[in-house]
């Protein structure tokens, strides 16, 4: 059976920063579309579905005899499973189909996915074992979007995903836009100067910061955002912050407060 706290690689008294930052790192190192494991990336999607859920991880930490995973824990049935119950299955909550046979799943998603859309192997878990599926994420996804995909449900019936999007905090959307924050030397924010950083889809840029700067001010790096239904590019909007040297020469003091006294 996997133990998903051995699978994130923390502690069972692990914080939910700690599970988070663990999840991010493994995530990145595993996502097929830098060529990792498709399976390893879907072990890591669903111990991190369950762990970083406060819910998840108390019935995790204490399954309940008559819990859909039974006595075997999450990954296994219970043998008296109801096929009517929802249940969670590698980042991915498939549900009986409805009556007018459509089949019915939720699959969380993280802003990055948003940032590049495209094709994604899932798994979807039915009541006879867990199914690969390509799918494709549409530009322009928005939380709790349902999107339907023909013939991709059990039985060859349509299926419906209900996208749902992760919490990010180095990264807020407003519409097709990303802000992020960047901590630079205050002397470049005084002086000006370029920075190299990275945007939401790990390419590295080169930030032009005039002279003059204030810390919370806002740069915007054009085309760096999320597409919009026609793949059109928002904007990567930077908010500035300022970190002072822990060293500061005498020289320099003194020059300060004799601006300063002025």
């Amino acid at each position: 059976m996997t133990d998903y706290y051995t699978t994130l690689g923390v502690p069972r008294t692990a914080s939910a920063d700690e599970i988070k930052r663990a999840y991010r790192k493994l995530a990145s190192q595993h996502h097929p579309d830098k060529g990792g494991d498709t399976g390893k990336f879907q072990e890591i999607q669903a111990a991190y579905e369950t762990l970083g859920d406060e819910l998840k991880r108390a019935g995790y930490n204490n399954p309940q005899p008559q819990s859909p995973f039974g006595a075997g824990g999450p990954g296994g049935f219970h043998q008296n499973f109801d096929f009517n119950e929802i249940f969670n299955m590698f980042g991915a909550k498939f549900q009986q189909p409805q009556a007018r046979g459509h089949a019915r799943m939720t699959l969380w998603i993280t802003i990055q996915d948003v940032a590049t859309p495209g094709p994604r192997v899932v798994a979807m878990g039915t009541n006879t074992g867990t199914h690969n599926i390509e799918i494709t994420i549409p530009n322009g996804i928005q939380d709790s979007d349902n999107v339907q995909f023909s013939g991709l449900g059990p039985g060859g019936q349509d299926l419906v995903i209900t996208f749902r999007i992760h919490p990010d905090r180095a990264w807020q959307r407003t519409g097709n836009n990303v802000t992020t924050e960047l901590t630079v030397s205050i002397w470049k924010l005084i002086a000006g100067g370029t920075t190299t950083m990275l945007d939401i889809r790990g390419n590295r840029i080169e930030l032009s910061i005039p002279p003059r700067t204030q810390p919370g001010s806002l740069l915007r790096a054009r085309g760096r955002g999320f597409p919009d239904r026609s793949g059109n590019l928002g904007d990567m909007l930077v908010r500035m912050q300022a970190e002072i040297p822990s060293k500061v020469s005498e020289e320099l003091l003194a020059a300060i407060q004799q601006e300063l006294a002025k």
